[in-house]
């Protein structure tokens, strides 16, 4: 049984936290990949910092996952509905008007109406406003994964993970690499039509399992070995594939690629039984207390990006090696600071963050 604090599971605080700093690493990062030349040591480096912090994005679904997912927690429908689709959908449409206005200039009502009917009807937004749109998917299937982890044995779930593993990240890495060798499976795969097991919904319930079901040391072992490899084939595979290609060449970068996956599901098992057995308990209280507006830090975290890039300070203003850490240190703590206040808002704060 995970230890817990005020009723809140301490190592997925801890693990909230630093996908939180790992996500701002990201977005500081993604710039120079996508533009540098990938024959200059500043793009090395760049890929570097981004290839390992690749895996933020799957462990915040598994993160969702273990919660969410869990038969014990009560979640009526009306809940699940009326409050967690409300939530994604209030802060979606109020930080796509935020990010309208400073991207754009849109800062009048007609403006503003005029997003709103941009995100309506045809799914525009800030880049990283992405990941609501993901999230609302999978909140609208989580009462038939939540029968399914309420009713399936372990079996069960292996089953379930190696169809999924298959189906959304071997063979569609697969494709992306090799186009012309894979021809066969992809006819097949198109052929099969299996869809309940595509996108994000793998690491959702993988997230409930790791949380739920206690791994042998074997296991475990096993499962570093291949994050480790995960994260070394991110990186060196990326730098690899796009020094041959002569451009940055992006498969091994996605979210539910093989690497990314193997790497993010060896970070909650490191953080569950490693990083996240320490006894002090002051310090758990205050992650706990950071822990609670992430949502709210990874909305308005660009905006800071988006601030230092309009005075001139992006990470290669000075040295890569050490601006993309400074960077994420000023980014997070202002972020932190106005998702706190915001938090404070009564009723819709709790909304915004």
């Amino acid at each position: 049984m995970a230890e817990k604090i005020n009723g809140r599971v301490a190592y997925a605080d801890l693990l909230r936290v630093f996908a939180t700093l790992a996500v701002i690493v990201l977005h500081l990062a993604a710039n120079p990949v996508s533009s540098l030349s990938v024959t200059t040591q500043a793009w090395q480096i760049a890929n570097l910092y981004d290839g390992l912090v690749r895996w933020c994005v799957p462990v915040f679904v598994m993160l969702s996952g273990m919660f969410m997912l869990d038969p014990k927690r009560p979640l009526p429908l009306s809940k699940l509905l009326f409050h967690n689709c409300l939530r994604i959908l209030t802060a979606l449409f109020f930080w796509t008007w935020v990010y309208a206005f400073v991207d754009n200039g849109v800062y009048s009502p007609a403006g503003l109406w005029s997003a709103a009917l941009q995100t309506l009807q045809m799914g525009e937004y800030h880049f990283h406003l992405w990941f609501l749109y993901m999230i609302l998917g999978l909140y609208l299937v989580t009462p038939i994964l939540r029968a399914f982890c309420k009713g399936a044995s372990r079996n069960d779930f292996h089953y379930f993970f190696l169809i999924a593993f298959l189906f959304a990240s071997l063979l569609p890495t697969a494709f992306s690499l090799w186009p012309n060798a894979t021809r066969f499976f992809h006819i097949w795969y198109d052929r099969l039509s299996i869809r309940l097991v595509l996108g994000y919904v793998g690491l959702y319930v993988a997230g409930y399992y790791l949380k739920e079901y206690t791994i042998s040391r074997l296991a475990e072992a096993v499962i570093y070995v291949l994050g480790v490899l995960g994260a070394v084939a991110t990186v060196w595979g990326t730098s690899l594939l796009s020094r041959q290609a002569g451009r940055f060449v992006q498969p091994l970068y996605e979210y539910t690629s093989p690497n990314v996956v193997c790497f993010a599901v060896a970070i909650v098992v490191l953080f569950r039984y490693v990083l996240g057995v320490s006894e002090e308990r002051s310090r758990r209280q205050r992650l706990s207390g950071v822990a609670k507006i992430t949502f709210g830090i990874y909305l308005v975290h660009e905006l800071f990006i988006l601030l230092l890039r309009f005075f001139g300070v992006t990470p290669l203003s000075f040295s890569i090696v050490a601006s993309i850490p400074v960077l994420t240190a000023v980014v997070f703590l202002c972020s932190f600071a106005v998702a706190w206040l915001i938090s404070k808002v009564p009723v819709l704060g709790h909304f915004l963050t």
